[in-house]
């Protein structure tokens, strides 16, 4: 008798040991990534945001007020979550240490740590975005590319998949211009997308997307192969350095839909910013004022200047020179094909799924994870 107790508390004791090791070490992965993320950085920071949101003159401007709110709400929620975490893999550790050996805990406490793992490993891409900007909300352009009617209707759609994966990600999104093509779709369009990390998500996506389908704007009903350029751009902070000699800015205000042009027509509220030196054009035709536009539009150009200026230092360092991307064969990313089978495929990963529809309704994990995922070994090489 005493034989068979002395097993059964050894088989007890053995799996508290092994549970005990699993979340020992799950602890110690969490705190690694509450170190790598600089979570105590991001605190100092929501305290700061809090500080300027008690002041009087806080709400003195609307539109920064909002989105200071808007950064703290995502700060708050991003630290709580980290130090959250944190917290309960420490105290299901301790007591685990304390009550491990009782029969009736330990079924509790494996489905505990089955789901704190769980949970680590919803989060762990945030791991993989480390770069200055990848925390930022972002700017997406889409351009049609070669293709005609055709491609300007993939611009539209490809428009749509990424406001439907903004949804899916609870982030919010605001059209800033278009520019419809002449018999459908749209030529170009721009709009952010905001949210904790949805420029790190999305910077991937930047490149030539191609098409193949069945055309719907032809009478045969032909086989058509378009294409269009997606742009992406993070949302930078209004603090930051970026200095832009008002002389080397061209503005012009028109109309909402207009051809564009310089005017003092106090209803034309659509306005374009060209800085002369880089050629950068950056137009904003939101139904907003005339003042939250050119706000608006100078932000979008302080963040593509960045950007351009972040890949000439890149290309000095690596030796190399960087060039344009067209819209046209053999530049592209990705790879959409609806006919005569449907496949999506990344050329830079590899990454494919044959659940074209899915994609095109905003399911791109498979591509932003295999993406981000490609970054980290290529930078360990």
């Amino acid at each position: 008798m005493f034989r068979t107790e002395h097993i059964a508390v050894c088989r007890i004791m053995y799996t508290m040991q092994e549970l005990l090791r699993k979340l020992e070490g799950l602890s110690r992965q969490v705190d690694d990534a509450v170190i790598k993320l600089d979570i105590e950085a991001d605190e100092q920071r929501a305290e700061d945001l809090t500080n300027q949101t008690l002041r009087p003159s806080f709400w003195d401007n609307p539109q920064e007020a909002a989105a200071a709110s808007q950064q703290l709400a995502a700060l708050a929620k991003h630290v709580e979550y980290w130090r959250d975490l944190a917290r309960r893999v420490h105290d299901e550790t301790e007591a685990l240490r304390e009550f491990g050996a009782e029969p009736s805990y330990m079924e509790s406490a494996g489905r505990t740590y089955e789901q704190l793992a769980a949970e680590f490993a919803g989060r762990e891409f945030e791991l993989k975005l480390s770069g200055p900007h990848d925390r930022a909300g972002a700017i997406v352009e889409v351009h049609a590319g070669t293709g005609g009617t055709d491609a300007q209707d993939w611009a539209q759609m490809l428009q749509r998949m990424y406001l439907r994966w903004a949804e899916r990600q609870g982030y919010t999104a605001e059209l800033l211009s278009v520019s419809p093509g002449e018999e459908a779709g749209l030529k170009s369009t721009t709009f952010e997308i905001t949210g904790p990390y949805a420029y790190g998500k999305l910077k991937g996506e930047g490149g030539v997307h191609r098409l193949v389908r069945l055309s719907p704007f032809n009478s045969d009903n032909l086989r058509q192969t378009s294409f269009a350029l997606v742009e992406v751009l993070p949302q930078l902070e209004q603090t930051t350095e970026l200095e832009i000699d008002p002389g080397d800015l061209r503005v012009d205000v028109y109309r909402s839909g207009g051809n564009g042009g310089q005017s003092v027509n106090t209803t034309d509220s659509a306005v374009r910013i060209t800085h002369i030196p880089t050629n950068t054009v950056v137009a904003i035709q939101n139904e907003r004022s005339q003042l939250q536009n050119r706000e608006k539009a100078m932000a979008i150009l302080k963040s593509r200047l960045t950007a351009l200026l972040e890949a000439q230092h890149k290309a000095e360092l690596t030796g190399l020179r960087a060039s344009d991307k067209s819209a046209e064969w053999g530049s592209q990313i990705r790879n959409y094909v609806l006919h005569p089978y449907t496949k999506v495929k990344d050329v830079r990963t590899g990454a494919e799924t044959s659940q074209a529809q899915d994609v095109l309704d905003g399911d791109l994990e498979l591509f932003i994870d295999a993406y981000l995922s490609s970054q980290i070994g290529s930078s360990t090489t």
